[in-house]
């Protein structure tokens, strides 16, 4: 914001000659401080180090186990089998080239070289710091059911030390349905999971929620109590979790491979997941699935991987941890396929049935369908307690980099509570705490409708708008040049093949991400309008419909916002006003210490008071390079 005002008060010429920043603080080239010459300045807050992972496998392992969630095992292999199998895999790839490895990048470099959380990261272009407010947003919605799932793992993980086990034909309980003629309509999974677990046969819909179940009130309750602990020293502790919760899923699918490779009917489950069908590749449908599964697994949008960026040092290879990160993760979500599709199987042949007849996704695959195989096995209870704790390990990584992005992106606002380890500490703990409340409704009679609706349209059209408009503005506002330049600076000795490189992402960010970006927003909205939402029979009512629309809207709205606020803090016409909100503040990071070029601002620019962190930075001149566009 231009306020003559700050000129004389504030900012002292002399400090921009021949002068760098280190660490938020102007020095001569002769090492001399400047401190005498801001003596008679208002002195801004102190800047708190934000501090830095503890080692290289730290940050690799927290993103690739804040990607590789439960929808890699649950979402992915059901996606193959029903768009033609292998078939499928061709799309997959052409939309995690063009989509998902851009877009993370993005996020990467965004957070990297910014060291910053995802809504201080915009002081690069204020005009766009409602994105990291609906970012902020969208990451409180995902957090709210999805420990929600890791407490329905609780629950059988608890039950999988029964003996036998209470979903199985062995189990007394169940012989009268087991044994019914004719075969029995429903499975004792099924009735497990529906009358035990959630209760939804005693709720008649949305509107009817009913008592809290308090064993999952419970389970609920240790999940964000374990997440606390984990996170009340940020990356310092989560760094150290990951170890375990990121390694531990691939030891287990390695193990569920090798024993369902050793069932009978296994290969006529591989064969389903795998047999091509090419016709499917002329759908709309297929390509949207694709691009929607990258998107989501990789959690793009929603501040996790920023945030765990900018607690990488400045000079990290963002290009090489993007292509582990990625391609570690789509690897996941192939081999998951013949964990689940092997055991499943055994299943239908032990049944007589098509593995179709047996093959689901989402929930339904991970708490009726996989637990029903497995009980089917010797040592069933063996294989139940390894596979929920997968899926503990799986949701809970999640879980850590969801909570990180929000947790980030209020301590970068108020860096107070970061320097504060008592307040930080009550921070995260009103937070779990709030967010368990709030999850109550999800452990009543009918909290699988609302679970059900929060999931659907938390990561709808929402998301994507917020995405599309990263994408926009830092290709159009920002600048696509000025960011490659960014990334050669981080990288520092640049080879020859990583300009190559950058020019592949250059017409990616410019023209194919935002296309596709819109057609997957455009199948979103086509299938919102034609398509009801249901779980089993029960079908929403346009209010509920609405609620969920509302929630996306709330999310993206917020980009509209805080522009008008931008603009509002400008002065003089519109036009100037938006070209001077899209300029970076002064504090925008620029690492010269670490090898990278400094740029400038205007000198008279500093942080406006809708941006509620201002450093010595702001009120300190820096040049800035002319000409940032495409």
């Amino acid at each position: 914001m231009r306020d003559d005002g700050f000129k004389g008060e504030f900012v002292n010429p002399n400090i921009n000659q021949n002068s760098i920043h280190l660490n938020g603080h102007a020095q001569n080239h002769a090492g001399v401080s400047q401190l005498e010459s801001q003596a008679a300045s208002p002195v801004p807050n102190e800047i708190v180090a934000r501090g830095h992972w503890g080692g290289k496998y730290e940050f690799l392992l927290s993103c690739l186990g804040y990607c590789v969630g439960l929808g890699n095992v649950w979402r992915f292999p059901y996606l193959c089998y029903r768009n033609g199998g292998g078939v499928f895999l061709i799309p997959y790839f052409i939309m995690l080239f063009v989509t998902g490895v851009p877009l993370f990048l993005m996020e990467l470099c965004l957070g990297q070289y910014g060291a910053a959380g995802p809504i201080t990261v915009w002081k690069c272009c204020p005009l766009l710091k409602g994105i990291g407010i609906g970012m902020l947003c969208v990451a409180v919605l995902v957090s709210l059911y999805y420990n929600v799932i890791i407490a329905w793992t609780f629950y059988y993980l608890g039950s999988s030390f029964q003996m036998p086990l209470p979903w199985s034909c062995d189990a007394v309980a169940n012989a009268a349905v087991c044994n019914r003629s004719g075969g029995a309509s429903v499975s004792p999974s099924e009735i497990f999971w529906n009358e035990r677990v959630l209760g939804v046969t005693n709720s008649a819909g949305l509107h009817d929620p009913g008592p809290v179940r308090w064993p999952l009130a419970l389970c609920l309750l240790a999940a964000w109590l374990i997440v606390f602990l984990c996170m009340l020293k940020g990356i310092h502790s989560a760094g150290k979790v990951v170890y375990v919760t990121a390694t531990f899923p691939y030891f287990v699918l390695i193990v569920l491979i090798i024993r369902g490779a050793t069932l009978e009917g296994s290969l006529q489950g591989i064969a389903f997941y795998l047999t091509p069908d090419w016709r499917r590749l002329a759908s709309a449908q297929v390509w949207n699935d694709a691009a929607s599964q990258i998107f989501y697994s990789l959690g793009i949008g929603i501040g996790g991987v920023l945030s765990m960026a900018s607690y990488n040092k400045f000079d990290n290879n963002v290009i090489r941890d993007t292509v582990i990160i990625t391609t570690g993760n789509c690897l996941s979500s192939f081999f998951a396929g013949f964990a689940i599709f092997s055991v499943l199987g055994h299943m239908a042949w032990r049944r007589g049935v098509p593995v179709e007849n047996v093959a689901v996704s989402g929930p339904g695959l991970a708490f009726v369908a996989y637990p029903e195989a497995l009980a089917l096995l010797p040592g069933s209870a063996f294989w139940s307690v390894l596979f929920f704790l997968m899926l503990f390990m799986l949701g809970i990584d999640t879980l850590f980099g969801n909570i990180e992005g929000i947790t980030t992106a209020v301590l970068d606002e108020f860096p107070q509570l970061r320097g504060n380890t008592k307040h930080k500490s009550l921070f995260l703990g009103v937070l779990c705490f709030g967010l368990y409340l709030m999850g109550l409704l999800l452990v009543t009679d009918g909290g699988i409708y609302w679970f059900t609706l929060i999931d659907s349209f938390s990561t709808s059209f929402g998301l994507i708008i917020i995405t599309l408009f990263m994408c926009i503005g830092i290709s159009f506002f920002y600048g696509v040049n000025q960011f490659c330049q960014d990334i050669i600076d981080m990288i520092r000795h640049c080879p020859p093949w990583c300009s190559k490189v950058l020019l592949y992402f250059k017409a990616c960010w410019v023209f194919f991400t935002p296309f596709l970006l819109l057609f997957i927003l455009t199948y979103i909205f086509m299938d919102m309008y034609s398509t009801p939402l249901h779980y089993g029979s029960y079908v929403y009512p346009l209010w509920g419909k609405a609620l969920g629309v509302c929630m996306a809207t709330i999310c993206c709205l917020q980009i509209l916002i805080w522009a008008v606020v931008a603009i509002c803090k400008e002065t003089g016409t519109l036009k100037e006003r938006f070209h001077k909100s899209i300029r970076p503040l002064n504090s925008w990071r620029t690492n010269t210490s670490a090898g990278g070029v400094e740029r400038s601002v205007d000198a008279e620019r500093v942080a406006g008071p809708f941006t509620v962190t201002l450093t010595d930075m702001d009120f300190n001149a820096m040049t800035w390079e002319e000409g940032r566009g495409i």
